[in-house]
């Protein structure tokens, strides 16, 4: 059985258009480039190999054009939303198996202070077919000091769901507004909002929710039924970054903080913190942090079980009630923390290597810890610039 399944990876997703589509300075940096990625939960979860490669290539002296290619390779198990058995402690796990190959390119132009650039990409799964689209423009004010950025976004997904005829479909759309100042020779500071709206069918079709059913006076069984979300959703986030060199210690920091909520209930606050160490004249290393904080979705449980919510089978239902027990919409918290080694061989050649730990955890005190994971995620990489 397939499963169309994302762990917190950094991989390109068609999620995230606005950012692989923001415009570039013309006569920006030309160079191919390959990375190895691969993420494994520990306790025979999930396990994902990535491979991409990518191009960026100036075409004239106002152009350039940006191309990547994505393909990975998904093996292990997931919590199925089922709750753990009686005497148990370890959620019910569903095997999962599946490959996506993706692909995305942009092409930018300078018009005197502004940059435009409109982007697409395709993402395909045995289950999932993904198409998304972008246009965004970066304008310089103030000498260059002050940069702001408009883009709109948009997706436009077909679903494969074993339990309805024909295709569901999904849409998003999002529109992101900010601005980056520099503030000084070694510091900079961006702020940026974005509004995005979803609709279609929004549910997971392969995460189950159990309730205990009555079939008869007297006699009930734990029965299944699939999960029923939303057939829309609003969400807003707002982003802050700082960046400030030290040069006296040969290194710079990275900083930022988000916010998201949206209409499902879920609200939460991810905060990143880098620093960029210069060892001699060729290695920079690159400890890194990262802590996210969840609150759960209005409509999530691990258990019907005595609530007065009545499940049914079928496709979702726009009407409600809604109900989820995917534990990706529980209040949780997750760290990841690693470092990253850059080496810088010649001008032209570069090479990296990272390790990071991703670790889940659940907060609402019912949700049971083994539906949280832990990976191990290893990045290899090489670049080739002229």
């Amino acid at each position: 059985m397939n499963f169309r399944f994302r762990p917190p990876l950094r991989a390109a997703a068609l999620s995230t258009l606005l950012v692989w589509f923001a415009p570039r300075a013309a006569r920006a940096e030309e160079y191919v480039r390959y990375k190895y990625q691969d993420y494994r939960e520990s306790g025979g979860r999930v396990a994902i190999e990535v491979h991409s490669a990518a191009i960026e290539k100036d075409l004239g002296p106002t152009m350039h054009l940006r191309l990547e290619g994505v393909v990975d390779a998904i093996t292990g198990a997931t919590p199925s939303g089922q709750p753990a058995p009686a005497g148990s402690d370890q959620v019910p796990l569903s095997k999962l198996t599946d490959r996506r190959k993706a692909w995305n390119g942009a092409l930018s132009r300078q018009f005197g202070r502004v940059n435009v650039a409109l982007g697409a990409g395709n993402s395909r799964e045995s289950d999932y077919v993904s198409d998304g689209w972008s246009l965004n423009t970066l304008t310089d004010f103030n000498q260059k000091n002050t940069t702001l950025l408009a883009g709109v976004a948009g997706t436009h997904d077909d679903v494969k769901v074993f339990h309805q005829r024909g295709l569901a479909r999904k849409r998003t759309n999002d529109l992101i507004l900010g601005v980056t100042q520099l503030l000084d020779p070694r510091t900079s500071a961006t702020f940026n909002v974005t509004w995005g709206r979803q609709t279609g069918y929004l549910a997971d079709p392969y995460k189950l929710v159990q309730k205990d059913t009555e079939l008869f006076p007297g006699i009930s069984l734990p029965l299944t039924f699939p999960e029923n979300r939303p057939n829309e959703r609003d969400k807003w986030i707002a982003l802050a970054a700082l960046n400030r060199s030290f040069p006296a210690a040969r290194g710079a920091l990275d900083a930022s903080w988000r916010y998201y909520r949206d209409s499902f209930g879920v609200a939460s606050h991810t905060v990143e913190l880098a620093w960029f160490q210069r060892l001699g004249e060729s290695l920079i290393l690159r400890p890194g942090l990262r802590f996210h904080d969840q609150d759960a979705a209005d409509f999530y449980y691990y258990r019907l079980d005595g609530r007065p919510i009545v499940p049914l089978q079928g496709p979702p239902r726009p009407q409600g009630p809604f109900y989820s027990s995917d534990w990706r919409l529980s209040a949780l918290r997750s760290v990841n923390y690693g470092a990253k080694l850059i080496w810088t061989v010649t001008a032209a050649l570069e090479f990296d290597a990272a390790f990071e730990i991703y670790d889940m955890r659940g907060r609402d005190g019912v949700t049971p810890q083994s539906a949280y994971s832990r990976a191990n995620i290893l990045t290899l990489g090489a670049k080739f610039s002229w």
